[in-house]
């Protein structure tokens, strides 16, 4: 099997709802970085001197790559990432090796069985 990585940049307040989207489309788990900060085309507004910002968290998924285009689309639809450029982003990275992923592999068998 081949694995690609998902990395996706979210609103924290959408987090649970892009996880459930992914793991519908195939997904088996994920890791989240909490508390990242991220800066788009133009600057964050200030109030006061202060950033005024929403926690955005970063998620890393793992996932077969016959799998992988479906769960992007997925997280986009779920995170409403077309309808605004502050929404978020993801994208996908190509995998070389991966190792202690067995459980993964196991689970993923008869799904990628049936894409195929």
């Amino acid at each position: 099997m081949h694995f690609k990585l998902i990395i996706a940049f979210v609103d924290s307040d959408k987090t649970d709802r892009i996880l459930d989207a992914a793991r519908g489309k195939g997904a088996t788990g994920s890791t989240i970085i909490s508390q990242a900060r991220g800066e788009g085309l133009e600057h964050n507004t200030t109030f006061l001197g202060l950033n005024v910002e929403t926690p955005r968290d970063v998620l890393l998924l793992l996932v077969e790559q016959h799998l992988c285009r479906a769960i992007l689309e997925g997280i986009a639809q779920a995170g409403d990432f077309e309808s605004d450029a502050n929404e978020g982003i993801a994208f996908q990275i190509d995998v070389e090796d991966a190792v202690g992923i067995m459980h993964q592999i196991q689970a993923l068998e008869d799904t990628v069985e049936e894409k195929l």
